[in-house]
């Protein structure tokens, strides 16, 4: 039976084209290419799903049920979990912990206080070196 089939991730992300599209919902592979043009929200939306797992993406929008039992049509094999790459999530930089944290304060004192007297001394020598005698 094809559903018995194993997929590793690799495989299943080369297959991102409206010719030739595969998807991973809840660890199942699913060949959708057939379904591409049906989709009611277009070929994008599968297309976008493409080279990742798309579990929370399909429960976001809240399919039917006559759509997830539209599914098993092309069911084609599992996902081995263990390729799927790791998820990474974003990390507000204001959040971020940072050894260089302190230094970074220090430099920028430093930098907010040097920079603005650079600045007049280059302005003071300027006017200087231009002033009419």
């Amino acid at each position: 039976m094809a559903s018995d089939k194993v997929f590793e991730f690799e495989e299943v992300a080369k297959h991102n084209v409206t010719k030739d599209c595969w998807i991973v919902i809840d660890g199942k592979v699913y060949d959708v290419t057939p379904f591409m043009d049906e989709h009611p929200g277009g070929d994008e939306v599968l297309l976008a799903v493409t080279g990742k797992d798309a579990t929370a993406d399909f429960e976001d929008i809240g399919h039917s049920d006559s759509a997830r039992e539209m599914m098993e049509k092309y069911h084609i094999g599992q996902i081995d979990a263990s390729t799927i790459p790791v998820k990474r999530t974003y990390v507000n930089p204001q959040q971020a912990p940072s050894h260089v944290d302190k230094d970074n304060d220090f430099l920028i004192k430093i930098l907010q206080f040097l920079v603005p007297i650079l600045i007049l001394g280059l302005a003071f020598g300027i006017r200087q070196y231009t002033k009419s005698e």
